[in-house]
């Protein structure tokens, strides 16, 4: 084995870890880790070990999968006991940094009225000081911004505490709920302390397609392997299935699940919100890893939330990507963390920042970045984008979780796009509350009521229907639902046939088809041509 060539498996699983927890988009900046560590992680594993009699009783409700309940046998409360003792141990630091921002909160609140904030510099808790800037709004509301990118070079941002574990994948849906279960090592996973950012992780994910030695990548990770026996087990010699570039001369728009979109003619391809199924013999048609081309030219970014940027799968395609494509945040605000530095940060070169109404030419067309309202709570979130593509003379809205709450907004995106020929909208218009994502980084808990009022939804039948209206597309595709289960880990979301985002999206494509216009809720795979 030491000579032979071999390949990565396809049915591998990699999960990056923080502290154990995976990693998702809140995990990864200074700040929200922090504060998610601290009102999440270390909330939740104290309840486990005083009761988890009651975690195992929540989650006999298929309701409560998504909730605040340990996934575990209570067998392994040790290993929590010893997991939250640990993080007490080695991220003191942080528990203090989330401290020090709940006191600058309650000193802003007590003694900013409107007069000058300079001499309150001098009484933000020393751990803050020189990453803050205090302000006012215009209606002289007090509050603070974190200098971002300063804090990822403190020891705030602590790669020791990143890591990636490996593991081969049992079913599409046996992953615990990643807000709520760590990944507790085990006899079936390979855990490789090495930061997110690891240039090794690029040649372990190129041999994917591309087979080099044992010995060979075992250097390139450079670390010393526990389970060596199973990380070699993760290696094969037979090569994947080949995927040719498509070479037509129209424009394919590929489905690989959820929100993920590849568009491709034979000069340019384009992915959106990469969340990609592994190889898994579950009886559900889908399109994996390995039906990715070997070159992706541009990555599009539709929003921040866990099922639209994953770094499981970014990371794993960071290799053979062009340009990865983000909205601009409100820059220092802890409930919008720059996507482009978390994407540097876990080791993406070439980055592109867009406002609304900003565009990228591209061979045969041109990518132009829309507002996109709704979906997250009212809060003032800035790097969140939709994209209508205009190429080879076909426009495509890729719309994602957008919301039509206003309108006259996209009355005034018709007047520049005029009609288009695809719609691809998400339409769970239930939606969760704002404390579900965003609840750590609230200073107080939100109200039930106010926080049942802000729910995070799609379009509804009336909301999705103006949009026809408005943009008279020749197809519309309802996406982004959520319904694959290899997304459950993600959302804990498993609707039902009569669940009302399902009677409210079939009643769109009902009305749709009324009306000669092509219309499909989309689930597993499909290919669409133009």
């Amino acid at each position: 084995m030491p000579s032979q060539k071999l390949y990565f498996r396809q049915d591998i699983q990699v999960e990056p870890l923080f502290n154990s927890w995976v990693a998702w988009v809140l995990l990864i900046p200074p700040a929200t880790a922090a504060m998610n560590m601290v009102e999440r992680h270390i909330a939740i594993m104290t309840s486990y070990i005083n009761s988890p009699e009651l975690h195992a009783l929540a989650l006999k409700n298929p309701a409560m999968q998504s909730g605040p309940f340990i996934a575990l046998d209570r067998k392994r409360i040790d290993e929590i006991e010893n997991l939250l003792q640990n993080t007490k141990k080695y991220c003191g630091h942080l528990i203090n940094f989330v401290s020090a921002i709940k006191e600058l909160e309650t000193l802003l609140s007590s003694q900013a009225k409107g007069y000058s904030l300079e001499s309150l510099y001098s009484k933000v808790p020393e751990i803050l000081q020189g990453y803050v800037e205090l302000n006012y709004d215009l209606n002289n509301n007090a509050t603070f911004r974190f200098f971002e990118a300063l804090l990822y070079r403190s020891n705030f941002y602590d790669v020791g505490c990143q890591s990636i574990a490996l593991s081969k994948v049992e079913q599409d849906s046996s992953r615990p709920f990643i807000f709520s279960t760590p990944r507790l090592k085990s006899e079936k996973s390979v855990h490789l302390p090495i930061p997110f950012a690891h240039q090794g992780l690029d040649e372990l994910f190129k041999m994917k397609k591309n087979p080099q030695t044992y010995d060979w990548i075992r250097s390139q990770l450079g670390v010393e392997i526990q389970n060596e026996e199973l990380l070699a087990s993760f290696f094969t010699e037979n090569p994947p299935q080949s995927c040719e570039k498509y070479a037509d001369d129209g424009v394919r728009v590929r489905y690989f699940g959820h929100a993920c979109l590849l568009l491709e003619t034979k000069d340019v391809s384009i992915l959106f919100d990469p969340i990609v199924s592994y190889v898994c013999e579950s009886g559900i048609p889908r399109y994996t890893y390995q039906d990715l081309p070997e070159w992706i030219d541009y990555v599009l970014i539709t929003h921040s939330h866990q099922d639209h940027f994953l770094p499981e799968t970014l990371m794993q395609l960071r290799h053979k990507v062009g340009q990865i494509v983000v909205g601009r945040n409100y820059e220092g605000a802890l409930q919008d963390p720059s996507l482009a530095l978390m994407l540097k940060h876990i080791g993406f070169k070439n980055i592109i920042e867009m406002r609304e109404m900003d565009e990228i030419t591209i061979p045969g067309g041109v990518i132009v970045s829309l507002p996109f309202l709704g979906e997250h709570h009212d809060l003032l979130v800035r790097s969140k984008l939709s994209y209508l593509i205009q190429l080879l003379n076909r426009s495509i809205l890729v719309l994602a979780d957008s919301c039509n709450i206003d309108t006259a907004l996209y009355h005034r995106i018709h007047l520049y796009s005029g009609d288009v020929d695809l719609i691809f909208l998400g339409m769970e218009c239930d939606g969760s509350p704002p404390s579900w994502v965003y609840g750590p980084l609230f200073n107080s808990p939100l109200p039930r009521v106010m926080d049942r009022s802000r729910l995070g939804r799609g379009c509804n039948y009336a909301e999705g229907m103006q949009l026809v209206e408005i943009f008279h597309p020749q197809e519309v595709y309802v996406y982004a639902m959520g319904q694959e289960p290899w997304l459950r880990y993600i959302l804990g979301l498993e609707l039902e046939k009569d669940s009302n985002p399902i009677i409210q999206s079939q009643q769109l494509i009902a009305e749709c088809k009324s009306r000669g216009i092509v219309s499909e809720f989309l689930f597993g795979e499909r290919d669409i041509f133009l």
